[in-house]
Order: structure tokens, then C-alpha cells, then sequence
């Protein structure tokens, strides 16, 4: 397997950011590369931003930070700190005519099926490819399907978010939408609820509740250094803070919290990015939601980066990090020979 081959597998399983020097020692503990020279971190690095620069919008990858590289099918927290941000294989083309990410094709492949039936994840990769629908320069794309199928349904089930697939034994994969209404997705639906309570708890105090939220999310997420600036003395920064990666990289980030229910402009992100101070990148935090011109602007390659983060993903984060909420697990038993039943 090739540096960037096992780059790939390390980021699919990590399902996060990380820095170049956590991807080698994790490829090289994993037996994935084998390499003699004395930097390879160097190595991986240099072929991972090689084939950001040479594939562009073909790449699996993007580098949402210095030395810090992602995958582009998986977008960070904070996909706008990327310059040039990349995107995944993708396939040539879709019914739709729009192009479709391995979990799209995934989705298209098994809705197509009798009675929900379910496919081993290589026949899902083996028709998509046959279809037309999946074109990928991977050499086990069907291990990208995998990978990218079991990445998803962690995710969501670490999150308490309603599952996309459902994976059963033997690589059988199916759509979770197809599976009978029962104590899971109560529970789904449970968390889903829960969240818009907590966006609502953060739209209903007052701005310097708001700000105190945020403060609180950002050292939940692992932030160092966060400070509120005093109200009245902001001049649009209302919270800083350094966003530490791998005891690596350390970003420094100047917070703007828009406790709205109208939607952010393009007028907000420029304010910001104004009061930025050196090696500084800005984030705007806001309750509502962000217009399409506010993300053309903060997406801008000749500007400082700028990320948002709207209603949705704050209670998601707030969820997440237990910041007004708690994470409760209980064992869900299902029989071998109803799981079994299901299966095609």
C-alpha cells in the first residue's frame, strides 16, 4: 500500500482531521506503509498535498489547516479553513445529472432494490460501477465503500443522529429508512427533539447567555486560551480562543456569537474578518442560519478564512460535547435470528 493509500484508510477510520504526524505514526502502527527515512510524516505530507495540487477537484483529500489533512468526503467542523478545499472521487455522473459521493451512490443502489433488500457492500460497489454511477482512480473501491458506509453510521450513532444505512453481518448493508419503527428510532426521534430544545434554550437567554454558551462549546470541543471579550469592547469579536489539533497544531480563533433568528450577511462576515487580529482566522456562531451570498464571502481564497456555523450544527455540537445536555447510553438486545430474517 502506497503513503497516500494508507493515508486514506487512517482518515476513513479516524473519521476526523489529523495532523500529518498522528497519520504516519497511526499508518505505521497499523503495519499499512512501511518506510526507512528518519521524516516520514514529511513523506505523507508531501503526497498527500501532491495529490491535492495535481488531481484538484479529484482529490480524496483537503488541508483544512497547516500540516492538518482531511478527507474531502468528510468536510471538518470548519470546512472553510481550507483554501482550496478539494473534493472526493466521485462518480462520472447520476440519474439526477449531478455528481454523487460514494454514500449518494450507495443510497441510489439499495433504493432500487424489492422490499428493502439488503447487498453485500461490494454488489453495491459492482452495480454502481456498472451503471455508470461510480468512477473512482481507487484500486479497492469497494473498500472505500466500506469504509465510508461504516464511517457514516458511527458518526451518527456517536451523535444520536437518525442512520442513513444499517450494516449488518457478513457486509450486508441496507437503508435504515426500510427497518420497522421500534425502540431505536424512538430514540432517534427522542434526540432529535432534544436538540431543537437546546437551540431553543440558546435563541431564548440573553446575548451574554449566549455568549457564555459558546464559550462553554468551545472548551467542551478542546479549545485553550478562551476569553469573552467584555460587551461593548468587542469591536465584532465576542469570544477568542486557540483550537489545539494533536498537541500539534494550534489555531488561533476569533469568535462572533449571533444570538438571531434572521439570517446572517455577508455584512457580518466582512466585520469580522476586519477584526481579525494576526495569524487569526474567524468563526461565526449563529442560532439562525447563514444566507448563500454570507458563504460566498467567507469562502473567498484572497480573504482570511472564515467558517460558519449555523442553528443546526450548534445544537448538534452542544449535544455532542454535553454542554447543556447529558448522553445517556442504554443496551438495545436484538435477536441473531431476526437480524438474519431480514437478510435477503
Amino acid at each position: 500500500m502506497t503513503a497516500i493509500d494508507a493515508a486514506y484508510q487512517v482518515l476513513l477510520e479516524a473519521g476526523k482531521p489529523l495532523h500529518c504526524k498522528e497519520i504516519t505514526k497511526r499508518i505505521l502502527a497499523a503495519g499499512l506503509w512501511e518506510t526507512k527515512g528518519k521524516t516520514p510524516w514529511d513523506t505523507v505530507a508531501v503526497g498527500i498535498q501532491g495529490d491535492i495540487k495535481g488531481k484538484g477537484a479529484r482529490s480524496r483529500f483537503c488541508q483544512p489547516g497547516p500540516g492538518i489533512f482531511a478527507l474531502a468526503a468528510a468536510p471538518d467542523l470548519f470546512p472553510q479553513l481550507s483554501q482550496q478545499p478539494s473534493q472526493p472521487d466521485r462518480p462520472a455522473g447520476s440519474p439526477s445529472g449531478k455528481h454523487m459521493l460514494f454514500l449518494d451512490v450507495a443510497e441510489h443502489v439499495l433504493m432500487g432494490m424489492k422490499d428493502g433488500a439488503r447487498l453485500h457492500y461490494r454488489d453495491i460497489t459492482a452495480r454502481a460501477i456498472a451503471d455508470g454511477l461510480l468512477r473512482t482512480e481507487g484500486k479497492t473501491p469497494e473498500a472505500t465503500m466500506a469504509a465510508q458506509i461504516g464511517t457514516d453510521i458511527r458518526r451518527r450513532e456517536e451523535r444520536g443522529e437518525t442512520q442513513r444505512f444499517v450494516r449488518e453481518g457478513r457486509g450486508m448493508i441496507g437503508l435504515a429508512r426500510d427497518l420497522p419503527i421500534g425502540i431505536a428510532d424512538q430514540i432517534r426521534q427522542h434526540n432529535v427533539e432534544a436538540r431543537e430544545k437546546l437551540l431553543e434554550q440558546a435563541r431564548d437567554g440573553t446575548p451574554d447567555d449566549f455568549e457564555g454558551l459558546v464559550e462553554d462549546l468551545l472548551l467542551a470541543m478542546g479549545f485553550e486560551d478562551v476569553d469573552k471579550t467584555p460587551i461593548g469592547q468587542d469591536g465584532g469579536v465576542d469570544v477568542r480562543g486557540t483550537l489545539v489539533v494533536g498537541d500539534v497544531v494550534r489555531i488561533r480563533m476569533a469568535v462572533q456569537a449571533k444570538r438571531w433568528t434572521g439570517t446572517v450577511s455577508p455584512s457580518t462576515v466582512q466585520q469580522l474578518r476586519g477584526s481579525l487580529g494576526t495569524h487569526e482566522q474567524g468563526l461565526v456562531i449563529t442560532t439562525s442560519k447563514s444566507s448563500a451570498q454570507a458563504r460566498r464571502e467567507a469562502e473567498r481564497s484572497d480573504a482570511s478564512p472564515v467558517a460558519l456555523m449555523d442553528g443546526e450544527q450548534l445544537a448538534m455540537l452542544l449535544a455532542e460535547h454535553e454542554v447543556g445536555a447529558r448522553r445517556r447510553q442504554h443496551v438495545l438486545i436484538t435477536l441473531e435470528s431476526d437480524e438474519q430474517a431480514v437478510q435477503p
